[in-house]
């Protein structure tokens, strides 16, 4: 795992296992960055998993973020806790889309699970039936590097 620091010059940068924690455990959303036809920049906000070095982010197998991963498989992601002091985690990743139903529903009860707590609610069935009837789609991102940060240490005195 290549991490660098994110921010130079302010706080830390997260070593290995507080990264890998830093993403197993933070509900916060995933900002996915991809680019359009046009050359264009694309942020989309979505929920994500952190699985065996990969990130994984399941959604509407026709939605604008798949169709640009499909012509340029690079994505850009940021987490990111905007309540002080300021940690995150942000790098680059190469991707490949994930359409068969059997992969894409164990990684999307997990990503239901993390953050909605249960299988059983309105959003996660929701999702869900979505996957099970193929309208759904896996980005399995492998990131190049981590860009992270950590601002309760390392502040000037």
């Amino acid at each position: 795992m290549k991490i660098v620091h994110g921010s130079p010059g302010f706080g830390v940068a997260l070593n290995e296992q507080q990264t890998i924690n830093f993403l197993i455990k933070s509900k916060l959303n995933l900002l996915l960055g991809t680019i359009d036809d046009k050359g264009e920049p694309n942020v989309h906000p979505v929920w994500y998993l952190y699985e065996n070095g990969k990130l994984y982010v399941e959604t509407e197998k026709n939605a604008k973020k798949i169709k640009n991963l499909r012509k340029k498989k690079t994505a850009y992601f940021c987490i990111d806790d905007e309540n002080m002091p300021y940690r995150g985690v942000r790098g680059k990743s190469n991707v490949r889309i994930i359409e068969d139903v059997k992969s894409i529903l164990p990684v999307a009860e997990k990503i239901m699970l993390k953050y909605t707590g249960s299988l059983d609610n309105k959003i996660a069935k929701f999702l869900l039936d979505g996957a099970r009837n193929g309208h759904s789609a896996v980005i399995e991102m492998t990131p190049r590097y981590y860009a992270t940060w950590d601002h309760s240490k390392g502040l000037p005195a």
